[in-house]
């Protein structure tokens, strides 16, 4: 977790773009960012350098929550689900359980991934119409009492289906990436495949996972206007940005989020892979 959390002090500003992306051009008006390069000038020029970690305490909250719920019952599972001589679960055993810990972990976050949203936000707003707060706290103090405790909760059914798709994409993309490599000729199961499969699987993962997330983030950030929320559900926020912005706006911010998600995926399998190949050396062999 204290990793997790280190780490967030440097994707802070890779969160901060994606989401200010995913918000750009909202309702049809013109977009505020060309794109993520423009997005980042634009920040560091209109609230400079520390605008690029706004929303940096709601980021570590997060990691805090997610990250330990989601580990904690992983592992719980895992061990549940080995058999009594220790043998692990199976591949389709394994992703299950990721599945299952990876949206139980994001129900639990999402009062802060609420907060974050908010937060990082906020900058792009006229000052008149900003929310103002101070760090997550504050946020989650005023949200509860301004709009009542359940809109902490806010977009949770698409902020638990992100984290089933990323789960999912992740681990069948790394497969079948790998596999195709290997039937290439080209590559032998070394490093150098795993890092190859791994980045392609983080290319894919982005791209299946981005229209989940842009729902989370329109959901999660939208206001009542007339007493009336801006979105009624996820598939509205779908049409409605579709049918404005165009459909290639659910992607918007893919520079970002696949900065952010690549390495995340290529360290996880080559970790994974080097584990493997550790287990079958010096347990299967002996």
């Amino acid at each position: 977790m204290i990793g997790k959390m280190g780490a967030t002090v440097f994707v802070q500003p890779l969160d901060l773009v994606k989401n200010r992306m995913q918000l750009s051009g909202q309702g049809s008006k013109a977009r505020e960012y060309k794109t993520s390069f423009h997005a980042v000038a634009s920040i560091l020029r209109n609230e400079g350098i520390g605008g690029i970690y706004t929303g940096l305490s709601a980021g570590l909250l997060r990691q805090a929550t997610y990250t330990t719920t989601r580990l904690g019952i992983y592992t719980v599972l895992f061990e549940r689900m080995s058999k009594a001589d220790g043998t692990p679960p199976n591949f389709f055993m394994k992703a299950l359980i990721g599945m299952t810990a990876g949206a139980t972990g994001a129900f639990i976050g999402t009062p802060a991934e609420v907060a974050l949203i908010r937060m990082t936000a906020d900058g792009r707003l006229p000052p008149d119409q900003r929310r103002g707060y101070t760090n997550v706290f504050n946020a989650l103090i005023r949200i509860t009492r301004e709009e009542g405790v359940t809109t902490l909760w806010r977009g949770y059914i698409p902020t638990m289906a992100r984290a089933v798709v990323v789960n999912a994409a992740q681990l069948a993309s790394y497969s079948q990436s790998k596999q195709a490599l290997l039937d290439s000729g080209y590559f032998r199961d070394d490093i150098l495949c795993h890092f190859c499969a791994s980045m392609i699987s983080g290319l894919v993962t982005t791209a299946a996972s981005m229209p989940v997330d842009i729902v989370k983030t329109r959901i999660q950030n939208m206001r009542m206007i007339d007493g009336k929320p801006e979105y009624r559900n996820g598939l509205d926020v779908l049409v409605k940005v579709i049918r404005k912005e165009g459909f290639f706006s659910l992607w918007k911010g893919f520079t970002p989020y696949y900065a952010r998600l690549g390495p995340h995926t290529v360290l996880t399998f080559i970790f994974l892979e080097q584990m493997n190949k550790f287990y079958k050396i010096y347990f299967l062999d002996s």
